[in-house]
């Protein structure tokens, strides 16, 4: 027989799955559990922009991802966008 939560079941397990932090999760994957610091604690602390939070996380992801070369293609995309946007460098 299929036991079913009751409505006071569920809520206290939604309300317990709820006071997980956002931060402490992660969605698609674990190559950032590993890091001594969190690319996105990082990223925040340090006020970088789009272009630089994304050099940042693809820069510490290409050895643990599987994508390897493709996410370092993706910093010198970034990098290059980076230069082209900020510094009016083609």
């Amino acid at each position: 027989m299929n036991k079913r939560e009751s409505h006071e079941q569920y809520m206290a397990r939604r309300t317990a799955e709820e006071k997980i932090l956002a931060s402490d999760k992660q969605v698609g994957g674990n190559h950032y559990k590993d890091c001594a610091i969190q690319p996105i604690d990082f990223i925040m602390a340090n006020d970088f922009g789009f272009c630089e939070g994304n050099i940042i996380k693809y820069t510490t992801r290409h050895k643990k991802k599987g994508e390897g070369k493709k996410d370092l293609e993706k910093v010198i995309h970034y990098a290059q966008l980076l230069i082209e946007k900020k510094y009016g460098e083609k």
